[in-house]
């Protein structure tokens, strides 16, 4: 039974499908559009409408954009023989953020989960394949995430392409700073050793 009138569970129904937002957290972000003005309101309603119209995947890495290319793809200073491969979009945004980074990318759109039914065909892989085939690309950097899933896609990826002569590297894993040994689990502690490099 709904304490709100329909408009307002309506409103609360939708904001609870979004990521990390529960029932809680819905009713909060209601409440809070109500005691907006309308003409913020409607602001809002407009950049959610405009962003799902005009926000498309780039045809070359599927990275998030409005361009086709996307920024990254067309900018020609950019290191065009190295190719990051990420699960996400949002995953570019974290390692640009580093500036440590200057290749190109290439986003998977998920990872290889068999136990919710995704395969290497329902991600962009095929699509990864055919680029490597048309460009002159020296090394790939997996940088999946490290859990099950994305170690998975990263070995089954580095198998594909190994035979093609191109360097194929995976991103560290290891401690983060500031860590503490004695907190550690042992899955990144081994990590860590196994990644070790002379200093």
């Amino acid at each position: 039974m709904s304490y709100y009138s329909e408009p307002i569970s309506k409103l609360i129904h939708e904001f609870s499908k979004l990521p990390g937002i529960g029932n809680k957290s819905a009713q909060r972000l209601a409440m809070h559009v109500l005691k907006m003005n309308s003409e913020d309101v409607k602001n809002l309603a407009d950049a959610i409408v405009e962003a799902k119209e005009k926000v498309i995947n780039c045809s070359t890495c599927f990275n998030i954009t409005s361009n086709d290319p996307c920024s990254i793809c067309s900018d020609i200073r950019r290191d065009q023989g190295t190719i990051c491969i990420v699960q996400e979009a949002n995953d570019i945004i974290a390692i640009e953020k580093t500036k440590e980074y200057h290749g190109l990318y290439h986003v998977l759109q998920g990872a290889i989960s068999p136990m919710e039914g995704i395969g290497p065909n329902e991600i962009r892989i095929r699509e990864l394949i055919l680029r490597l085939q048309k460009e002159d690309v020296q090394e790939v950097i997996l940088a999946t995430n490290p859990n099950i899933e994305g170690e998975a896609t990263a070995m089954y990826i580095s198998k594909l392409i190994k035979p093609s002569g191109i360097k194929v590297t995976r991103i560290a894993h290891g401690i983060p700073i500031g860590g503490n040994l004695e907190y550690t689990d042992e899955v990144t502690l081994s990590k860590a050793i196994e990644g070790r490099h002379e200093i």
